[in-house]
């Protein structure tokens, strides 16, 4: 008898542990969208319209905790002096690091923390030929908008030949060589550029 009950109770328990499954809610569950991630990638820029008003640049902008490398154009007249040029090129590149990023580049997580109004001029009377003296001196810069102004400058045509870049306040600042280093464009906000003292002719 007890094995009777057994084979009865048995497509009993079958259907049971059929209803036992996690059944598909008909309420809504909203957890919001996938974190989403800083992708620092732009698709390619259309500078090919632009290069005719300008010469085509890098600029470094923050992107997470990084420096990236981001196309830019500024303008510089023809037939301009080297010594000239240097100056016009580097107030180029610090209007364009002063500039608010493209929708774009903001969906895509770049920012700047170069604030606008800055500007750059050649050397002072007891200066070397090749420095540049910014309207805010260096030491009053935060470190990320000083490392994106030095990596900027070091990469372009206002460096010296092996790539650092002098920089000074106002007049009568004190100038210092800097360098952008792996360190500085992967950590902008914890390593300053390396630099060092440099005395005028």
């Amino acid at each position: 008898m007890r094995a009777a009950r057994r084979l009865l109770a048995l497509p009993l328990l079958a259907v049971l542990a059929a209803g036992c499954g996690i059944r598909a809610t008909e309420v809504p569950t909203d957890f919001g969208a996938a974190p989403s991630r800083v992708r620092c990638s732009l698709s390619e820029p259309e500078l090919s319209t632009q290069t005719s008003r300008g010469v085509p640049v890098q600029v470094f902008l923050l992107c997470g905790s990084s420096l990236v490398a981001v196309d830019r154009v500024v303008r510089v007249p023809e037939g301009a002096a080297d010594s000239k040029r240097r100056v016009l090129v580097a107030q180029g590149l610090l209007d364009q690091l002063a500039e608010t990023p493209s929708a774009a580049e903001r969906e895509a997580g770049y920012s700047t923390d170069v604030r606008g109004g800055m500007t750059v001029s050649g050397p002072g009377a007891h200066d070397p030929e090749d420095a540049l003296r910014l309207s805010t001196a260096p030491s009053a810069l935060t470190s990320y908008a000083l490392a994106q102004i030095v990596c900027t400058f070091s990469d372009s045509a206002a460096a010296e030949g092996d790539g650092s870049v002098i920089l000074g306040g106002p007049s009568g600042e004190p100038l210092r060589r800097y360098a952008c280093t792996n360190a500085v464009r992967t950590r902008p906000g914890t390593k300053e550029p390396p630099s060092t003292d440099v005395t005028g002719t």
